[in-house]
């Protein structure tokens, strides 16, 4: 449902609350910052004072560069500080979660117990460990939560800066793979939208720019693709080699861009002693099924699952089977 649909609730939830307080998911990436920004901007027009929850230590380049450059302009705070930033009747705290709907994904659970308001924006598909007790603003046919956090800019007439705008499209830019996933009208019409209002696609490009060495590490992923039941990119990653989720991530969306390729997956330590799993769907294969069996979750586009105490070829032997089970 569109979240201007249901700007009654996120009217009321605001009302209510004196102190605001803003997480998402871990690992940030462009959509979770972008519109967690957006969000902060909505909450400044209505002279809210507000936060924004971040506990990552390493950022991907793109969230570092917005971070740094807009340090001591936001308000941003570590989970363990927050009693300090509470207000004193519990009932005037507002927690808004955007990007997950998953309370296993946010940037520290516990912050979900301390909260009795919680308010989620989000536009990945409901699960079985999706946040109960809450206000569930959820749409899965928008492109990003950055475009469903721009819509709502847009119906308040909430004046930001260029710089801002350009934040809110890189997320778009990103959680689409350049236009290419989850794309409708509407998508176009809001980066349209933040073109107006000062948006900038160089400035976007920049900060989505990746690290050398990085995009080198991940075209070694490249190197050993299979072609699974017709249909579904596989490869795996060498045991001794650690990479980030987002490395994971971004291999698996290349991958799509395969001629006949509905699906991928991709496997690779994400740890010392643990394994990861990182997969994307075109929305024709039902990912979410097989990352379920594995432990993890998802929704129609995008998923993943982690192992530990286990081996990339171990996994690997496991996931294959998995995905031969669902070709027969």
């Amino acid at each position: 449902m569109s979240i201007i649909n249901e700007r009654r609730k996120i009217n009321k939830a605001i009302s209510k609350a004196k102190n605001v307080f803003l997480m998402a998911h871990k690992n940030l990436d462009l959509d979770a910052l972008g519109s967690s920004i957006g969000m902060y901007m909505v909450l400044k027009r209505r002279k809210k004072k507000c936060y924004i929850i971040i506990d990552d230590k390493v950022h991907e380049p793109g969230v570092e560069k917005v971070l740094r450059e807009l340090d001591g302009v936001i308000e941003v705070i570590k989970s363990e500080d927050i009693d300090e930033y509470l207000y004193p009747n519990e009932n005037k705290n507002l927690l808004i979660i955007l990007d997950t709907n998953k309370s296993e994904l946010v940037q520290n659970p516990e912050m979900l117990k301390k909260f009795d308001n919680k308010l989620v924006i989000d536009h990945h598909d409901l699960g079985k460990t999706s946040i109960k007790d809450c206000i569930m603003i959820n749409d899965n046919k928008v492109s990003s939560t950055c475009e469903m956090i721009t819509n709502l800019i847009e119906y308040y007439d909430v004046e930001i800066d260029s710089y801002y705008a350009t934040i809110l499209l890189s997320g778009i830019v990103l959680d689409t793979n350049n236009y290419t996933l989850n794309t409708t009208a509407e998508t176009f019409y809001t980066s349209y939208y933040l073109t107006s209002l000062g948006a900038s696609a160089k400035k976007v490009q920049y900060l989505l720019k990746q690290d050398i060495e990085e995009y080198t590490e991940r075209q070694k992923l490249m190197a050993g693709i299979e072609t699974l039941e017709g249909n579904v990119a596989f490869t795996k990653a060498t045991q001794n080699t650690i990479y980030r989720r987002e490395d994971l991530a971004k291999v698996a969306e290349t991958l799509l861009f395969f001629n006949n390729i509905e699906a991928s997956f991709v496997v690779g330590r994400i740890g010392k002693d643990v394994i990861g799993v990182s997969a994307r769907s075109l929305g024709n294969y039902d990912i979410e099924k097989i990352l379920i069996k594995l432990g993890g979750g998802g929704d129609t586009f995008s998923g993943a699952a982690k192992f530990e105490g286990s081996t990339v070829n171990k996994v690997a032997q496991e996931l294959k089977a998995l995905i031969k089970e669902e070709g027969e």
